[in-house]
């Protein structure tokens, strides 16, 4: 029985589990905090490995980490929760450290696997995956395989632009769909009204769109506005990524799309105005994740599942 290390490295937390390799239940998991004062973060990645490697080794180690990497070489190019990981060899450190070959993918990208194989995607072969919480990420699968590049940057389906000379993105752009349909975007939306005079139950302040949510349920004109245009934005790019990609489900992940189902709704009757044909509607499935918090460890399971299966 081959098995398989799995790794989620997040912003503020590291998960690591152990699989058998053809079972999406972990035999073993932990769960640490990616920061502790005085202590590098490869070194808590390494002893949570450690923690859960069994004494016969594993076969693959497999890792999801945000930012910008090279999937072949294993380097992390940068890393917004990390600021020492630039350029950072990740993948030959783990190798090196372990003797263990290490696969190394986007976690937006593998969390696409993940709920290809395991979670709402499960018998389709062109599937596009977006997750939308406090940045936007994605994935496409097309004819079974992840879309990867020339150098495994594909996928960025958060940072195309929608409004020309808008917000500033995290990534330092501007009119990022990022940046005016994230969770922070809304929050960041109301804010600004709210500056402006408009009528709220909200107050100004450092307000999260986990707030915002919750005001729009209650009613809230200025929170359910910026719903709106956020899914207005979302439903415009969405009918770009139909006319690049041609999926034949739509996967739609991450804590804003949990938020409000005008949300949800509003991106569907965006979408069909911006679609140039209507064909590339008939018979999409626009469905929510099942995975949830377990999409980027998952995803791991399944990169490594895929490593094994080349042999």
């Amino acid at each position: 029985m081959a098995h398989i290390i799995a790794v989620d490295i997040g912003g503020t937390q590291i998960r690591t589990a152990l699989f058998d390799s053809n079972d999406a239940n972990p035999r073993q998991h932990r769960r640490i905090a990616t920061h502790a004062e005085g202590e590098d973060p490869f070194e808590r990645l390494a002893a949570a490995i450690e923690a859960i490697l069994p004494p016969q080794g594993a076969d693959v180690i497999s890792v999801a980490a945000p930012g910008p990497l090279d999937p072949q070489s294993g380097i992390v190019f940068a890393t917004p929760n990390i600021p020492g990981w630039v350029e950072f060899p990740l993948g030959a450190k783990l190798e090196q450290r372990f003797h263990i070959p290490t696969r190394l993918g986007n976690d937006a990208n593998l969390a696409a696997l993940g709920e290809w194989r395991y979670g709402a995607g499960q018998g389709y072969h062109d599937l596009l995956y977006l997750t939308i919480s406090t940045g936007i990420g994605g994935g496409v699968i097309i004819n079974d395989r992840l879309l990867l590049g020339a150098r495994g940057l594909a996928g960025e389906l958060g940072h195309i632009t929608v409004l020309p000379d808008g917000p500033l993105c995290s990534c330092g752009q501007r009119g990022h769909l990022e940046a005016v349909a994230s969770g922070p975007a809304i929050a960041a939306y109301v804010n600004e009204k709210l500056a402006e005079g408009r009528a709220s139950i909200l107050q100004p302040g450092h307000l999260t769109g986990r707030q915002v949510a919750e005001a729009a349920r209650q009613g809230d004109e200025l929170s359910r506005e910026a719903f709106v245009r956020a899914g207005e934005y979302l439903g415009q790019a969405l009918a770009d990524f139909l006319h690049m990609f041609n999926p034949s489900i739509v996967i739609l992940g991450g804590g804003v799309t949990q938020s409000s189902a005008l949300f949800i709704e509003t991106l569907k009757v965006s979408a069909r105005r911006h679609i140039m044909d209507q064909n590339f509607l008939k018979d999409l499935v626009i469905t929510t994740a099942t995975l949830g918090d377990n999409a980027g460890l998952i995803g791991a399971l399944v990169q490594g599942q895929l490593k094994l299966e080349e042999k």
